[in-house]
Formats: C-alpha cells, sequence, structure tokens
C-alpha cells in the first residue's frame, strides 16, 4: 500500500511539472516594429497586425510608445468604434510602453485618446479566447503589469524580459526530492 501512495504522489507531481511548462502564455507587442502611434495607412494597420495572431486570456500586450505623444486607453465597443473614452475601462495609461495583461474573454478595445490620434487610426480591437484550449505561447510569458512600466527616448523599447525561472527549478527540485524518496521507501 505504501508503494502505490508513493507511486501516486510521484506520478502527481510529473503531470504537475509537465503542465506547469506548458501553461506558457504570448507576449504580442503591438504593432511589432511600428509601434503604438498614429499609422500611415490608418486603422487597417492595426487590423493587419491583429488578423495574423491569436489572443488568449494571461497573454500580453505591449505598447511601445513616446511618454508625452500617445497613450493606452481600454473603451467599450461604442467609444471605440466614435473614438471617444466616454465608456472606458480603466485609467488611460500615460507612460510608455505599456504592458496590458488579458485577463477576459470576448472582444477588447483599446485607442489613443490624444489629438485625433483614434480617428487617424490609432486603435487596436482584438478579440480574446480562453486560454484552456490553447497551445504554448512561442514567446516567453512577462509578469502582469497593470499600468505603466517606464519610458525610453523614442518610445521603442524591445519586449519585456521574461520573469526568472525560479518556478520551473522549483519544480525540478521537488521532482527530484520525489524520486529520492520513493527511492528511499521502496
Amino acid at each position: 500500500m505504501d508503494k502505490m501512495l508513493y507511486m501516486i504522489v510521484f506520478s502527481a507531481l510529473v503531470i504537475a511539472n509537465m503542465v506547469q511548462d506548458t501553461a506558457a502564455q504570448t507576449v504580442h507587442v503591438v504593432g511589432d516594429n511600428m509601434g503604438w502611434t498614429v499609422p500611415s495607412n490608418g486603422a487597417v494597420a492595426y487590423s493587419n497586425w491583429a488578423a495574423g495572431k491569436t489572443f488568449r486570456v494571461g497573454d500580453t500586450l505591449v505598447f511601445n510608445f513616446a511618454t508625452g505623444r500617445h497613450d493606452v486607453q481600454q473603451v467599450e465597443e461604442t467609444s471605440f468604434d466614435g473614438c471617444n473614452s466616454q465608456n472606458a475601462i480603466g485609467a488611460a495609461i500615460m507612460t510608455g510602453p505599456a504592458n496590458i495583461t488579458l485577463n477576459s474573454t470576448d472582444d477588447h478595445y483599446f485607442i489613443c485618446t490624444i489629438g485625433a490620434h483614434c480617428q487617424g487610426g490609432q486603435k487596436l480591437e482584438i478579440s480574446v479566447s480562453d486560454d484552456s484550449t490553447s497551445t504554448p505561447g512561442t514567446n516567453p510569458p512577462t509578469p502582469s503589469v497593470d499600468g505603466p512600466t517606464g519610458s525610453v527616448p523614442g518610445g521603442v523599447v524591445p519586449p519585456p524580459p521574461p520573469p526568472s525561472s525560479s518556478t520551473t527549478v522549483l519544480a525540478s527540485f521537488v521532482l527530484s526530492l520525489s524520486a529520492i524518496a520513493l527511492a528511499i521507501f521502496h
């Protein structure tokens, strides 16, 4: 009976370690090299950028923009269509670059509220799906940040660095200890 209990615990730890490794999410740099700016070809620029991507709960959007020249405001669909912040969701992020972690499914709408930037095409609509049916992202995850993350002259910065691998190291350590305990009590 003791052997069976140890095998169950060992198996559970192995499965937990595998699940942890497959739960990686994706970092999306909005507009890629263009960043978060008024695009020369209007709103189609961000529509085209989003069309080739899959967004899931837990993914992070990185808005690269120059502080004082742009902002990011999440809004409801009617405000997105009318380019206004009357139905704002949360406060506008005024300092670039900004990370926004997607924490719910459905459509999400983002605009720049400065001047006529939204009317010029600085607006993004994405559809977010549930992460339970996802495959791991190709980019490393990033810590959740609700707001500004600092600024860099010119406003274009690379995506934030991945978090430390301490969770993976801890899981591997626990797995090793479990294997040792299994061998001792076997």
